[in-house]
């Protein structure tokens, strides 16, 4: 870990809702339902979270966008979608949209990349003017010709305007001091997770892995435990046993995008498995 880590804040950008089947695989129900309440349609509640990072060579860096504004009141009421946005989350720490130097995302799909644009008259424009847009290539192009199962969840909406933000890497680098961006890909080809040294109110200094959605919620930790809407389910399998693996050996602090209560968990390793604590909980 560097010398001095940057200072890590989770922010809470929104909630919404997906069918809890979807969000847990081959598990069933009468085992998800055991972690977590669906409502009358099936869906749980979610959270997007995000980390924003100071640093003091590249200014501020913002991980994951979270879902945004540009939503119909049918999209709102299908996904259950909270009016929270990253824009407000910032600013609810003293923080401008322009301040923000640089946003580092997982992936494209529009609850992680949604909120790179906002609704303007005259179409979306970036909500983060100034920044830089980090991601893989492979999930860049993926995401321009919707290479998904999914029909609505890569938008061009989210896209073209930041197009011209947007610096695109082929697996593992460090495209910031004390930030590395490693490939998970299983959830989509490009997927990468960021790991970021750091430090934390809950957990001082550390390596902090935002491993997006690799591991969505800490119940996801279970080895069985995948997204229905996964591209490639084994591979999926192999990263998260492998990020969570290391971050259990080499005491990285695990950061979630989707839990609805917590923000973050130490990985420890209990009976050959890996277990994922809540700060504040554990023993």
């Amino acid at each position: 870990m560097s010398s001095s880590p940057h200072r890590i804040t989770p922010l809470r950008t929104g909630a919404f809702r997906l069918d809890g089947g979807g969000m847990f695989g081959l598990i069933p129900k009468s085992m998800w339902s055991q972690w977590t309440t669906p409502d009358a349609d099936n869906r749980i509640a979610l959270s997007t979270r995000s980390l924003l990072v100071e640093t003091a060579r590249d200014g501020l860096v913002l991980v994951e966008a979270g879902c945004g504004d540009k939503w119909t009141d049918k999209e709102r009421a299908m996904y259950a979608l909270e009016r929270h946005t990253a824009v407000d989350a910032l600013r609810e720490v003293g923080v401008s949209p322009a301040d923000i130097a640089h946003v580092v995302v997982t992936h494209l799909h529009f609850d992680h990349a949604g909120g790179l644009t906002l609704a303007a008259d005259g179409g979306p424009v970036p909500t983060f003017p100034r920044a830089r847009v980090h991601v893989q290539r492979t999930e860049w192009h993926d995401a321009l010709a919707n290479k998904s199962t999914m029909t609505r969840t890569y938008l061009r909406t989210h896209l073209d305007p930041i197009a011209s933000q947007v610096e695109l890497y082929d697996g593992e680098c460090s495209p910031l001091a004390g930030f590395t961006l490693l490939p998970t890909a299983g959830h989509t080809w490009g997927h990468q997770s960021v790991l970021v040294d750091g430090a934390t109110a809950a957990a001082g200094a550390a390596r902090h892995l935002f491993a997006g959605d690799v591991c969505p919620t800490i119940h996801h930790a279970h080895p069985a435990a995948s997204l229905g809407y996964d591209m490639m389910a084994y591979e999926a399998m192999l990263a998260k046993r492998r990020v969570l693996g290391r971050a259990a050996d080499e005491g990285w602090i695990v950061a979630f995008d989707h839990d609805p209560q917590h923000a973050l968990a130490r990985a420890v390793t209990r009976d050959g498995r890996v277990e994922l604590v809540p700060l504040g909980e554990e023993s």
